[in-house]
């Protein structure tokens, strides 16, 4: 069995960052400590002071695979997320066919215990006509549930009434939800192709999908979970208003309506559209400095329980369409965990905050088994992060299939050194090991 001892780590888990070595042994980290002692059989990594943390969990990533694999796959994405430190994703069900039967769920299942560097999850799509299907799903080894309220890249929006309510009133797991208002998106979209045709300056996608499409969509998924007592999570919240929706008042534990933020709304507002452009369109659209505001204060006062990436990438050509044509969505997990450690270096969030809303919350969150902290006997997934060695984003070292960045040319003063996934050493000083170790995440429900 191997065994790969790392010392001189400063450990961030659970509110606290303490200096000690860590054992893992074989898939599981097996003692935590001061100056435990080195054995001959042992592999001794020096963590040099920098920062041991659980590896991310992302709990919204789109791979593309099956059908979409020009733009990326779960090989070329799985490894750019360990190289970001990400150890675990959750994959969203709009590939080409949609997931949305149990036998397409399970190819794409098929699919990643082939090729996934990182460990994996894969949601059920829910349709206007699929109940039956949903309600088959495994809660033991599926993450969830995902409904698109507004239509995205896919195609996959559940507009009909009765079957949103049968499915948030049927369905025992977790529901995971895209919420803009398509109505009001159509009508705003009308009012500017009117005005430019397809060619919208990139400036408005904000105000065409608007705070109002969020708030409308959001408000009223959040009123139908308190209705039917359906567990929901409302992924990337983008408007300061709707924050409002949410509560710190009780326990993570004990909350039935959860938000996760994304790093492009904590990073990006509508000014950088000028500069940007296409590259930064996603759905739902980066607003203002406002809104960026009220996010930042929703995560750091916890009504907002998850920060993840939305990683969806297109062709550096899709993306130089027209407005109406240029597709939403953008690459990131290679460069999600070296972003929020740059905010914390800007002084905006500690560390401990950092993996709690990266690491251990969406942990909590899906009930996911031995992962998200470092524990002992849990699976030794775990990120080392240098906040002293300076790097900018550029064309050769990008590892999306895409081949690029919407943070290309950013400066980032840390960087992740090395990843361990189920506690191999899968990637290390730029280099992902050709090995697939990730593994199906199962869930403790």
């Amino acid at each position: 069995m191997n065994s790969t001892l790392i010392k001189n780590a400063k450990i961030v888990n659970e509110g606290t960052v303490f200096e000690g070595d860590l054992l893992i042994e074989g898939e599981f980290i097996k003692e935590i400590g001061e100056n435990i002692s080195v054995k001959p059989n042992f592999t001794v990594v020096d963590a040099e002071g920098s920062y041991l943390i659980p590896g991310a969990i992302d709990d919204q990533v789109h791979f593309r695979e099956p059908g979409l694999t020009h733009k990326g796959d779960i090989a070329s994405e799985s490894r750019a997320a360990i190289a970001g430190g990400i150890t675990s994703f959750i994959e969203q069900p709009n590939t080409v066919p949609n997931a949305v039967t149990q036998k397409l769920l399970e190819q794409k299942y098929d699919i990643a215990a082939q090729k996934s560097f990182a460990n994996y999850s894969f949601m059920m799509g829910g349709t206007n006509d699929n109940l039956e299907e949903v309600l088959k799903t495994n809660p033991r080894n599926v993450a969830g549930i995902k409904l698109f309220l507004g239509s995205s890249t896919g195609n996959m929006l559940v507009d009909n009434e009765e079957a949103l309510e049968k499915i948030f009133s049927s369905t025992p797991m977790l529901i995971a939800v895209h919420c803009e208002d398509e109505a009001t998106i159509k009508a705003n979209l009308e009012h500017y192709k009117a005005q430019y045709g397809d060619n919208i300056p990139m400036g408005f996608h904000h105000l065409i999908r608007s705070e109002e499409a969020c708030y409308l969509s959001s408000s009223k998924a959040i009123e139908l979970a308190r209705k039917t007592g359906a567990r929901l999570h409302i992924f990337h919240v983008s408007t300061a208003k709707e924050t409002e929706l949410f509560t710190n008042k009780i326990p993570l534990e004990d909350k039935k309506i959860t938000a996760e933020v994304c790093v492009h709304h904590l990073w990006f507002t509508d000014e950088d559209y000028k500069t940007k452009g296409t590259l930064i369109k996603w759905n739902p659209a980066v607003k203002t400095q406002a809104d960026k505001d009220g996010l930042w204060k929703a995560l750091l006062d916890d009504r907002i329980d998850v920060i993840a990436t939305d990683h969806a990438p297109h062709t550096f050509e899709e993306k130089q369409n027209p407005y109406t044509s240029a597709p939403s969505g953008a690459p990131l997990v290679q460069h999600a965990v070296v972003a929020m450690f740059e905010a914390h270096l800007q002084g905006k969030i500690s560390v401990e905050k950092i993996v709690e809303k990266m690491a251990h919350n969406p942990a909590k969150i899906f009930k996911i088994e031995k992962r998200g902290f470092i524990r002992e006997g849990y699976f030794a997934d775990l990120a080392i992060v240098n906040t002293t060695a300076p790097w900018t984003v550029n064309k050769e070292n990008i590892l999306y299939k895409c081949g690029w960045s919407p943070l290309e040319g950013t400066n980032f003063k840390s960087r992740i050194s090395h990843t361990f996934v189920n506690g191999h050493l899968a990637y290390h000083h730029g280099k992902v090991k050709e090995e697939h170790y990730g593994q199906r995440l199962l869930f403790e429900r």
